[in-house]
């Protein structure tokens, strides 16, 4: 990929038939990207200590890297600010921990998509937001960070729609998916801090996710009600594609403290939820889902030449199906406006057990 070279003087028309170069290229994401020059490059590049040639994140069976110098390109056209360039490059660190990416996930006819979650100063510095519309549009660092991911899977691993990137329907986290933890609002340590790191410190969790659910549930001031209602969107049946799955419960602060005021942690919370998302195995072969693939380990009917009965047999309560592999398939961050009683889950990729893929931001001035 290369980029154009500096011109003493632009004017508005050379900039529109930059635009159209880029477009035309297939450089772009369906939106207008802005035009990267050698010497706004050298901008970004100065915000960071790395090497411009170090490899951050490689798919081997495209035999396709992305190094800093195309994570600063892809960056510069997505509209981020040089500034944003260590969140960028710490976000592609994130991804390279996550097991699915590298495997060509995003390739994939479900549709997944790269989300970060940011924590730590920041934030604050570069004006992430973490509150009020913390899914919608409206803050540049946001919009622009998670874009950056994506322009750099269509430039550089190839994955455009209808040619390598074969999503069905995919998700509009395809755009851009990039929030801040509302850390303030949060009555319970931070995300970053919860896995390991120090409150002083800026990271970025990577995640690969499939869907995400509006919950809204202004009606209860009972634990035990709204965690039926989280875990009742959880164990929908639409959400069984594979033997195991895992979430994102994305808390508006109202949730989060009404849960606090009961005396609950994250961790109540997940062993409520991960106990409550289950599904009777009639209702599993009502949907056709009574049995895994062997091959797949995607739900089918029991009568499928190729099912085979799935972990929850010879259980204690073989009837009950879990939709989760255990509690800590459950991931809790604090996110959105403290005004209404909305949450969200977000579907994530993959059974979970272990540590997030959570790194820290360096070269932060």
């Amino acid at each position: 990929m290369s980029i154009t070279v500096d011109t003493p003087q632009a004017d508005a028309g050379e900039i529109r038939a930059a635009m159209e170069f880029y477009a035309g290229q297939g450089w772009t994401d369906g939106l207008p990207v802005v035009p990267v020059t050698e010497s706004y490059l050298a901008e970004f590049l100065a915000t960071t200590s790395r090497d411009p040639d170090e490899v951050l994140f490689t798919m081997p069976h495209l035999n396709r890297s992305v190094t800093v110098r195309l994570a600063a390109i892809n960056a510069a056209m997505a509209g981020c600010l040089p500034t944003y360039l260590p969140v960028v490059l710490a976000a592609w660190d994130a991804l390279s921990e996550e097991p699915y990416p590298r495997k060509g996930i995003w390739q994939s006819t479900t549709g997944t998509a790269p989300m970060l979650l940011v924590n730590g100063p920041v934030r604050e510095r570069i004006g992430l937001n973490g509150k009020g519309n913390v899914f919608g549009s409206g803050f540049r660092a946001n919009a622009t960070i998670g874009r950056a991911i994506r322009l750099t899977a269509i430039n550089v691993f190839g994955l455009r729609p209808h040619q390598l990137d074969q999503a069905t329907q995919a998700t509009l986290g395809k755009y851009s998916a990039c929030i801040a933890e509302n850390e303030e609002e949060s009555p319970w340590e931070p995300f970053h801090v919860e896995h390991g790191l120090d409150a002083a410190d800026s990271a970025v969790t990577g995640l690969t996710i499939r869907s995400c659910m509006h919950i809204e549930a202004r009606h209860t001031s009972v634990p035990e009600q709204l965690g039926l209602d989280l875990a009742d969107s959880v164990r929908r049946t639409g959400a069984l594609l594979h033997e195991t799955t895992s979430v994102l419960l994305v808390l508006g602060p109202e949730h989060a403290q009404m849960f606090a005021s009961a005396g609950w942690g994250k961790q109540d919370v997940r062993r409520y939820v991960y106990e409550k998302a289950v599904n009777s195995r009639a209702l599993l072969k009502a949907h056709g889902k009574d049995a895994i693939s062997r091959r797949s380990r995607w739900r089918l009917p029991s009568d499928h030449p190729d099912a085979i009965p799935d972990t929850a047999a010879g259980t204690d309560t073989p009837d009950l199906v879990p939709a989760l592999n255990s509690p800590e398939a459950i991931l809790i961050a604090v996110a959105g406006a403290n005004n209404a009683g909305v949450s969200t889950i977000v579907e994530t990729f993959g059974p979970r057990g272990g540590a997030p893929s959570i790194v820290p931001v360096r070269d932060l001035p």
